[in-house]
């Protein structure tokens, strides 16, 4: 059975091709810049076909569907031979609001529920229904199935999704705290478990670090808490995001600099975090540079002549990060396995080192020799010797949890 996952941002649409039968990949890609200039990487994998990367025409995103299926269909880059060979769709879908804790079949109620989330995810849920769209409009007969980023979240209890404002909010409108990158939380939880010995009672911190940062406390397999809210802006700075601030540094900052309300927020959400405490870059590889480490290992390689807000910033992150995981700590009454997944969580040795340095307290240590890598592919157990909690690193495989639940579903 084969399962095309679609990964419908703003501007771009990420996809990959699945044989379920041995979940493996078949094709991955790319379809960027719709509606600037367009541009499309094409992978085929284990063919021997050649890639393609090029600029192509993407005014929307229906086409960005259709250069999709003609990679994936055509003889020099194709890994199928027609559309028949696709027996159903899974897309991530950012916000499932209160009502959906698993993933599910897409038709008309369903597509009317996502819409009705708009309000609670303006930048992502007209992409997620665009790409909706035009794989309907492509493959109007294939199965289509929403798998929704807040839905692992839903089992927070409702002391820790509540926000303390004027209880009418929540009650006519949803508001509350979500959380995001469910799908990653999930299925680096259920490998740290599976590593564990598949406790029953496990007590899981999953470090979700990339250009957007969440943790999450899992306690029996089960989110208990989260960093994200009801936007991915709260909890952690990131690459552009501020994460939690005090709201009235919005007034603040409008007052200042002659600014509305929408424009502080862009700030907030694209301006702030480690690019603006840096003023180099969202990219912790060239922050990291800047503030004299070498890369690969993570250690200090430059004192004199580094940019010091670079090296603030990245003290701030790991600040924050740690800080979130004793909370997490308390809560849960102790640990059993401290994850790190993402692009910098999988990739950054300093940041793995910074945070754990700040986590002797609870007793946690991380072997600094094993530390010194970047980009494996499998997990690695970066425990030291007398830590009260396993820390681990394991790549995070989002798109495979969408193609397993698509399946799963659509049978």
């Amino acid at each position: 059975m084969n399962v095309l996952v679609i990964n419908a941002g703003s501007s771009s649409v990420k996809y990959q091709l699945f044989e379920m039968v041995t979940e493996s990949i078949l094709a991955k890609g790319v379809c960027d810049r719709i509606g600037i200039d367009g541009h499309m990487k094409h992978t085929p994998v284990s063919t021997g076909k050649p890639v393609f990367d090029g600029n192509i025409s993407l005014p929307t995103h229906t086409e960005a569907v259709n250069a999709i299926i003609d990679k994936l269909t055509s003889k020099e880059y194709g890994v199928i031979n027609d559309l028949s060979e696709i027996k159903a769709i899974g897309h991530r879908i950012v916000h499932g609001g209160s009502k959906f804790s698993t993933s599910v079949l897409i038709d008309d109620a369903v597509l009317s529920d996502i819409k009705s989330f708009e309000p609670l995810a303006p930048l992502h849920t007209p992409a997620n229904l665009i790409g909706i769209d035009a794989c309907t409009n492509a493959m109007p007969s294939v199965p289509q199935v929403a798998v929704f980023d807040t839905a692992f979240h839903q089992t927070i209890p409702d002391y820790a999704y509540t926000y303390s404002i004027p209880y009418r909010y929540y009650e006519k409108n949803d508001i509350r705290r979500y959380g995001f990158h469910g799908t990653s939380h999930r299925y680096v939880s259920a490998i740290a478990n599976e590593y564990l010995g598949n406790k029953t009672d496990s007590k899981i911190i999953t470090c979700h670090l990339g250009n957007g940062a969440s943790l999450a406390a899992i306690r029996g397999g089960k989110c208990i808490d989260t960093t994200m809210g009801v936007t991915p802006l709260e909890g952690l700075p990131m690459g552009t995001r501020s994460g939690s601030i005090d709201p009235t540094l919005i007034e603040i900052i409008a007052e200042l600099d002659g600014l509305t309300l929408e424009e502080v927020l862009d700030i907030l959400n694209k301006k702030s975090g480690v690019l603006g405490v840096s003023g180099v870059s969202s990219d912790f590889r060239d922050v990291e540079k800047a503030a004299g480490i070498d890369i690969p290992t993570g250690r200090i390689v430059q004192i004199v002549g580094i940019n010091e807000r670079c090296k603030l910033a990245l003290d701030i992150f790991n600040y924050q990060v740690a800080k979130y995981i004793g909370a997490y700590f308390i809560i849960m009454g102790g640990l059993d396995a401290l994850v790190f997944t993402a692009g910098v969580g999988e990739n950054s040795a300093y940041t793995r080192k910074g945070i754990c340095s700040l986590l002797n307290g609870v007793g946690i240590r991380m072997n600094k020799s094993t530390n010194q890598f970047r980009g494996a592919s499998e997990l690695i157990d970066l425990t030291d010797e007398g830590s009260t909690a396993k820390v681990l690193m394991i790549p995070t495989n989002e798109e495979l949890v969408i193609a397993r639940d698509t399946k799963e579903i659509v049978g």
